[in-house]
């Protein structure tokens, strides 16, 4: 009797022992996989502060790296000092390439007749010219997204003007849906989100697809398709929205204008500036930047 409460003992033991391992590998095969933090991000959005505080983060870098630099000695001060230095040396050499410098060279034809001032000698056939051509100073604009826009300031838009919270849920509690009010681009192969995750709500009535977009030298209008959103001024978020307010950048298809690079190569696509309210005006127009 004693021999067989030992091997019912044991028995119930190692069942328990693998009942607690499957429990185990079960639980592990439940643990989510892969980049699941950004596949929740996805289908349930970011918190409604996130940009606010990364903002504030961006902002507090400056002084929490100020006092990082006086703390730091020895090794590591060394290595933080040369890769802030080539950061410097790098920002100042962007800002030098895109300032309009000028520079002095002789120009024959300026040179006057008749005698000249010993003090005007060494000022004789001089004349103020640019350093760049035209077209490499417009490729290096457009490099470091700088441009000189018709409307180069616009109106801040706060959020509620923006955004309408959509309630959702059995009973109308949650309130983390949000219904686009101003116009917006959306690509062709665009798919919608199932109902449950989408986040922000584009409607279809406010969706445009061409634009009026006006060439500043021709003094002509075109009606021209809309490629894509480069910068919108209000915030990041919108750009990745493809909303279509004042002041917005637009790539739009010029290929039909038959205008030709230098080389001679046929424009595609070129950018321009949203000049009015869309969602107001049901169209939207544009200036090209040229």
């Amino acid at each position: 009797s004693a021999r067989v409460s030992l091997r019912l003992s044991s028995r119930v033991l190692w069942t328990l022992a693998v009942t607690q391992l499957c429990t185990f590998l079960g639980f592990l095969v439940q643990m989510p996989q892969n980049e699941y933090i950004e596949l929740h991000q996805k289908r349930f959005g970011r918190r409604f502060d996130h940009y606010e505080r990364q903002r504030k983060k961006e902002a507090r870098q400056a002084k929490e790296r100020a006092a990082f630099a006086q703390k730091v000695h020895g090794l590591r001060a060394k290595l933080f000092h040369k890769a802030r230095f080539t950061e410097k040396a790098t920002m100042k050499k962007t800002i030098k390439m895109h300032e309009e410098r000028t520079n002095k060279h002789t120009d024959d034809s300026a040179i006057p007749e008749g005698a000249v001032p010993a003090y005007l000698m060494d000022r004789e056939g001089v004349s103020r010219a640019k350093i760049l051509s035209n077209t490499v100073k417009q490729k290096r604009k457009e490099k470091a997204g700088k441009w000189q826009v018709p409307i180069p300031k616009v109106k801040p838009m706060t959020e509620d003007e923006m955004f309408r919270v959509l309630r959702s849920g059995k009973r109308q509690k949650k309130q983390w849906k949000r219904l686009v009010t101003k116009a917006t681009f959306v690509g062709e192969n665009f798919t919608r989100k199932p109902p449950k995750y989408e986040r922000f709500i584009r409607p279809m009535a406010l969706r445009f697809k061409k634009a009026h977009v006006t060439h500043p030298e021709l003094q002509t209008t075109f009606y021209l398709d809309i490629i894509g959103i480069k910068k919108n001024p209000q915030s990041s978020l919108y750009t990745t929205l493809g909303v279509l307010s004042k002041g917005t950048i637009i790539e739009v298809n010029v290929s039909d204008l038959g205008l030709v690079t230098p080389s001679g190569k046929v424009v595609w696509g070129k950018y321009a500036q949203v000049t009015n309210n869309p969602e107001n005006d049901g169209v939207v127009n544009a200036v090209l930047l040229v």
